[in-house]
C-alpha cells in the first residue's frame, strides 16, 4: 500500500457504523482428517466453519535469524512427530501503521520475529490434482502478514488450493551493502531482495509439496496486491523463479525498482539509503558480522522515519541476482527475457482516494472525524489523475510492453465499485470510491479486511449486488488458474487494449472497455481539464511526478508547468 497514510479514519467509521467488531473465532481443533505428510515431516490442520481444510503456521525456510540474517533462505528443518499447524505464525518485523488501528493495534510499534518464514494453506473439502493459487500480501514491502487474510471462501468456491506466504520485510528484505557481498558464502547471498528470495523458497516448497494438499504443482498461479503485485512482477522477471509457476496476477502492482546504487545512496536521492544506514547501525568500516549482530530493534532504529510510523527505504532492488540489474520493467519488453506465462493486471479506478481521505490538506474533520473534501472537484480530479497515472504504470504500459514483445498472454482489468456507505458526516462512495485494496474482498469473496471500517462499507443494502460481484470476480480468477485465461467473453489485450470493468449491473457492469491511456494522453487531458483552474493543473501535474509516482515525472513539463 501505498506509503503515506494519516491516523484517524478507521476509528471514525467504526464509531459512526454504530456495531461492535465481530466475535474472534475459537481455538481450532486439530482434524484428524487434515492429517499430511510433507517433506519435513507430519503436520495436522484443522476444518473451519466453512468446510474447508486449513494448516496455519507450516515453515517453509529456516528462521532467518543469526547469521542466516540477509543471506538467501536455507530449506526448512525437519522435525519429529506430528506437528499440529493450528496458529498463524507472527508477523515479519515491522512497524505498525494508522492501518493497523482498525484491529485494535496502536500505530508506531515495532512489532513481529525474524522467525517468520510460515505457510497458511486452505483446500476444500477434497479433491485431487487441484489449482493452486498462491497469495502474497501487500504493505509496501515494509508492513502487513497473511493473518489479514483468509482464503477459505475462495478455495471452496473455485475448488483450488489456497496457499499464502509470509516473507521478510522493510530492511531485513531490501538492503544492499559491500560487507555482506564480500562475506556470502553462496552466490545468492550477495542479492539485495532477500523478500523476493522468500517467495522464490515458498514457491519450491510448494512444487515439493502441493500434492499432499490436494493441489497440482503443475497448475500454480501467484497473485497479489499493492506490494504483493509488485512482487508478482518481481517473480515474473526473475531468472531465478523460472518453472515455478504457471500463471499471474498483478493486482494493484508496480513494476519500479532501483539499482544497487540509488538504494546504497552511491547515486539518486533515495531516503535512508543502506550504507547510511549500516553507518548509524554499526559504524563506518561495519563488517557482515557487525550488521548481523545488531538486535532488530537496533536495524528499525537505524532508519529515519516519516512521521511516529512510516518506515521509508528502497526497495525492490535491481540486483543482478535476483532481479535482473536493468530493472523490472525492462524485463517485460521481450517474451524471451522474463517468466511468460499468462498474465492478468489491473488497477482500482479509485486507488488513490484510499489515501488522499486520510489528507488533512484535502479532506476537512470536525474534531477527528472526517467530513468532506475541502473542494469537492479538486478532490476527485486529483484522485482521478493519480489513480490513472497507477494504472498506466501498473497495467497499460506492462501490458502493452509484454503484447509488443510477443507475449500475448495478458489479460487487463479496472475495478469500479463504490457503494458504500453513507451517513451525516461522510459518504464513502465518493471519498473512497473504488480506493486501493477494495477489489480483495472481491476476489476472496470475504468481506473482512479494513477492521471496523467493513461493517460500515458492506452492508445490508449492497449485500445482493456485492455478493453477486465476487461470485464473478471469483470465477474469473479461478478459471484463470485452472485453464491459464481468466474466460467468459473476456478478451487478451491486444492492439485495442481490452480491459474488463468490474461493477455491479446498476453502474453498468461488469463490461469490457476499450482503450491504452499514456502519460502522454493524461497530460493533453490534464492540460485542458474544465474542472480546473491553471494552478491546479499543475499542483496534479507536479504530484504526479514525486517517488511515487515515478510514470507521471514528464507531466509538468508536457503542460508546461513552471517549478516553485
Amino acid at each position: 500500500m501505498r506509503r503515506f497514510v494519516i491516523s484517524g479514519l478507521f476509528a471514525v467509521l467504526a464509531a459512526c457504523s454504530g456495531r461492535d467488531d465481530a466475535s474472534a473465532p475459537s481455538d481450532p481443533v486439530a482434524d484428524p482428517d487434515t492429517r499430511v505428510t510433507v517433506e519435513q515431516g507430519e503436520l495436522t490442520g484443522f476444518t473451519n466453519s466453512l468446510g474447508a481444510r486449513v494448516w496455519h503456521g507450516i515453515p517453509y525456510a529456516a528462521p532467518p535469524v543469526g547469521d542466516l540474517r540477509w543471506r538467501a533462505p536455507r530449506p526448512a528443518h525437519a522435525w519429529t512427530g506430528n506437528l499440529d499447524a493450528l496458529t498463524q505464525a507472527d508477523r515479519c518485523p515491522q512497524v505498525t501503521n494508522p492501518l493497523d488501528e482498525g484491529r485494535g493495534v496502536e500505530p508506531g510499534l515495532r512489532v513481529g520475529s525474524e522467525d517468520c518464514l510460515y505457510l497458511d494453506i486452505y483446500a476444500p473439502p477434497g479433491g485431487e490434482n487441484l489449482p493452486v493459487m498462491v497469495w502474497i500480501h501487500g504493505g509496501s514491502n515494509v508492513w502487513g502478514s497473511t493473518q489479514s487474510y483468509d482464503g477459505s471462501q475462495l478455495a471452496i468456491d473455485q475448488n483450488v488450493v489456497i496457499v499464502m506466504a509470509q516473507y521478510r520485510l522493510g530492511p531485513l528484505a531490501h538492503f544492499s551493502h559491500p560487507a555482506l557481498r564480500a562475506e556470502a558464502d553462496d552466490p545468492l547471498d550477495r542479492a539485495a531482495a532477500f523478500g523476493i528470495l522468500d517467495l522464490i523458497a515458498a514457491l519450491r516448497w510448494v512444487e515439493t509439496n502441493a500434492a499432499a494438499f490436494g493441489g497440482d504443482p503443475d497448475r500454480v498461479t501467484i497473485f497479489g496486491e499493492s506490494a504483493g503485485g509488485h512482487n508478482v512482477a518481481a517473480l515474473l522477471a526473475s531468472p531465478l523463479a523460472e518453472g515455478l509457476f504457471d500463471r499471474a496476477i498483478i493486482q494493484s502492482g508496480s513494476v519500479a525498482s532501483v539499482s544497487r546504487a540509488e538504494a546504497e545512496g552511491r547515486s539518486g536521492e533515495e531516503a535512508n539509503p543502506s550504507l547510511e544506514v549500516a553507518e548509524r547501525l554499526a559504524g563506518s568500516t561495519a563488517t557482515a558480522a557487525d550488521l548481523r549482530a545488531a538486535s532488530v530493534d537496533a536495524v528499525f532504529a537505524a532508519y529515519e522515519r516519516v512521521g511516529p510510523s512510516f518506515m521509508t527505504m528502497p526497495v525492490m532492488i535491481a540486483d543482478g541476482v535476483v532481479l535482473p540489474r536493468e530493472g523490472l520493467r525492462s524485463a517485460f519488453t521481450s517474451a524471451d527475457t522474463f517468466n511468460a506465462v499468462p498474465v492478468i493486471t489491473g488497477t482500482n479506478r479509485d486507488e488513490m482516494k484510499l489515501f488522499n481521505a486520510l489528507t488533512p490538506d484535502l479532506v476537512n474533520r470536525v474534531f477527528g472525524v472526517f467530513y468532506r473534501p475541502r473542494d469537492r472537484s479538486y478532490y476527485d480530479a486529483l484522485s482521478d489523475y493519480q489513480s490513472r497515472v497507477w494504472m498506466v504504470g501498473a497495467v497499460d504500459d506492462v501490458a502493452t510492453l509484454m503484447t509488443a514483445g510477443g507475449h500475448a498472454d495478458v489479460w487487463a482489468y479496472r475495478f469500479d465499485w463504490d457503494e458504500g456507505g453513507r451517513n451525516l458526516f461522510i459518504d464513502t462512495s465518493f471519498l473512497l470510491g473504488s480506493a486501493h485494496a477494495m477489489e480483495i474482498p472481491f476476489v476472496f469473496r470475504r468481506f473482512e479486511l479494513f477492521g471496523q471500517l467493513d461493517q460500515f462499507l458492506f452492508n445490508d443494502r449492497n449485500e445482493a449486488s456485492r455478493q453477486q460481484l465476487a461470485r464473478t470476480m471469483g470465477e474469473h480468477w479461478g478459471n484463470f488458474a485452472r485453464e491459464g485465461n481468466p474466460g467468459r467473453n473476456w478478451p487478451r489485450w491486444g492492439d485495442e487494449g481490452n480491459r474488463m470493468r468490474f461493477d455491479t449491473p446498476a453502474d453498468g457492469g461488469p463490461e469490457l472497455m476499450r482503450g491504452i491511456e499514456t502519460i502522454e494522453g493524461l497530460a493533453t487531458r490534464l492540460g485542458d481539464d474544465g474542472r480546473l483552474t491553471r494552478d491546479e493543473e499543475c499542483r496534479i501535474a507536479f504530484s504526479l511526478g514525486d517517488r511515487f509516482f515515478g510514470d507521471g515525472a514528464s507531466v509538468p513539463e508536457l503542460i508546461d508547468c513552471q517549478a516553485g
